[in-house]
C-alpha cells in the first residue's frame, strides 16, 4: 500500500483502460488558459490592506484551488503504474527564489488542510517563502540533491532506484515528504520574473497531476452591453492529467475555481462541506 495514497478501485472502465493506453503523463496531458479578471482580485486586496491585512494574488489562487479540491476531490487523484489513487494529503509545490535572485531557485512543498481559509493559506505561504529563502539548506529537496551528488555515479542509480520504488508503492514516506514531485499541484508565479504564463511540463517521476502557472497581466476582449471592451486579466496556464477525471469534471471544477477567484471573500470562512473522494466508497 502506498504511503501517500489509497487505491481507487471503482473508476469508470473507460478510464481504467485509458490509464494503460496512455501510460505516461506526457501522453495524457490536457492544456488550457484560464483568464481571471484582475480588478475584483485587486479591489479585494486593497480593501484588506485598509484593514491591516496583507494578502497576495498567490494566496487567493492557492486558497481558491484548495477550496475547489474540497468540492471536487477527484482533482487530488494521481495515476502511477497505470493505477488510480486518491491522495491522502493536500500538498502544493512552488519554486522560491533564493535571496530574490531570478537565476537561483529552490523547490519544495507546503501542506494544507481542506478547511483552511484564505488567511490560513497566506500565513503558510509566507512561512514557506521565508524558510526557503533564508535557509534553503534545510529544505528536504536540497538535502536529497546534495546526497545524490555526493558520490560519483550515485545520482543516476539513485534516481532509477527511487523511480522503481515509487512505481510499486515502496518509496519511503520520508522521501515522499521531501519530494517536490509528489503533490496535489505544482504552481508557479511567473509574474514575479515578469514573464508570460506557460504550460508547465509534466513530471514522470512522482504523482503530480495538475500544474498551474500565473503570468503577466494582459487585456482580453469581452462583449459588454453590445460593445467589445478589453478586460485586464491574469492568465493561468493549466496542465492536467486527463486520466484522473472526465473533461466535464475538470470544466465544472475550474468554473468553480474561477468563481472563487472573482469573489475572494468567499474564501474567508472554512468550507461548509469537504466531500470525500467517491472512488473510496
Amino acid at each position: 500500500m502506498r504511503a501517500d495514497g489509497k487505491r481507487v478501485r471503482n473508476t469508470d472502465p473507460m478510464y481504467t483502460v485509458a490509464a494503460h493506453i496512455m501510460s505516461k503523463r506526457v501522453d495524457s496531458m490536457n492544456m488550457i488558459t484560464i483568464d481571471i479578471p484582475y480588478d475584483p482580485m485587486q479591489e479585494y486586496l486593497n480593501e484588506k490592506r485598509k484593514q491591516g491585512i496583507n494578502l497576495s494574488h498567490m494566496s487567493i489562487l492557492v486558497a481558491a484551488y484548495l477550496r475547489t479540491m474540497a468540492e471536487y476531490p477527484e482533482l487530488n487523484r494521481f495515476i502511477i503504474n497505470c493505477k488510480a489513487y486518491a491522495r491522502k494529503e493536500l500538498a502544493i509545490a512552488m519554486v522560491v527564489l533564493k535571496g530574490g535572485k531570478a537565476d537561483n531557485g529552490t523547490m519544495s512543498k507546503m501542506y494544507f488542510k481542506a478547511e483552511d481559509t484564505i488567511f490560513d493559506v497566506h500565513n503558510k505561504i509566507e512561512e514557506y517563502v521565508v524558510a526557503n529563502r533564508e535557509t534553503p539548506e534545510k529544505n528536504g529537496t536540497e538535502k536529497i540533491i546534495k546526497f545524490l551528488l555526493s558520490i560519483p555515479g550515485l545520482l543516476r542509480w539513485g534516481v532509477r532506484f527511487f523511480k522503481l520504488l515509487d512505481r510499486y508503492g515502496l518509496l519511503p514516506k520520508f522521501i515522499i515528504d521531501m519530494s517536490p514531485f509528489h503533490n496535489s499541484l505544482v504552481i508557479s508565479n511567473l509574474i514575479s520574473i515578469r514573464t508570460n504564463h506557460i504550460y508547465h511540463h509534466c513530471y514522470e517521476f512522482g504523482t503530480t497531476s495538475v500544474f498551474i502557472t500565473m503570468g503577466n497581466l494582459r487585456e482580453v476582449p469581452k462583449r459588454k452591453n453590445g460593445e467589445i471592451v478589453f478586460e485586464r486579466s491574469i492568465p493561468l496556464g493549466v496542465v492536467m492529467d486527463e486520466r484522473i477525471a472526465s473533461g466535464s469534471y475538470f470544466a465544472m471544477a475550474f468554473r468553480k475555481m474561477k468563481k472563487y477567484l472573482k469573489n475572494p471573500e468567499l474564501l474567508e470562512l472554512p468550507p461548509e462541506e469537504v466531500k470525500p473522494d467517491p472512488g473510496l466508497k
